[in-house]
């Protein structure tokens, strides 16, 4: 059975950083496209970041330059450090896997995990 678990939530100030961790069991990270993506109250489920299961990394406009993904293959993890919060961060953040045409578009993905908090506020 394929499981993702996100962790590493939680609140922060505005120009603070968090990184959110997601474990999988049931699958091989690397095998797969990888994606972070977030969902704010009363908005649309929107893609973040992503990466091809070559390394090649996709970023949304409003994260890029303060976001990033990362693959640790033996923990099978990924990880999204996200530095320079800002309120607009604001949202749950979930990962997922799947074979993606377009690594952005949350219907691309097969399997997600149950999501994790992020509040950036002063």
């Amino acid at each position: 059975q394929v499981q993702l678990v996100e962790s590493g939530g939680g609140s922060v100030q505005p120009g603070g950083s968090l990184r959110l961790s997601c474990v999988a069991s049931g699958l091989i990270l690397s095998d797969y496209g990888i994606g972070w993506f977030r969902q704010a109250p009363g908005q649309e489920r929107e893609g973040v970041i992503a990466m091809h299961k070559d390394g090649t990394r996709y970023y949304s406009n409003s994260v890029k330059g303060r976001f990033t993904i990362s693959r640790d293959d033996g923990a099978n993890t990924v990880y999204l450090q996200m530095n320079s919060l800002k309120p607009e961060d604001t949202a749950v953040y979930y990962c997922a896997t799947g074979w993606p045409k377009i690594p952005l578009y949350p219907a691309e993905y097969d399997y997600w995990g149950q999501g994790t908090q992020v509040t950036v506020s002063s």
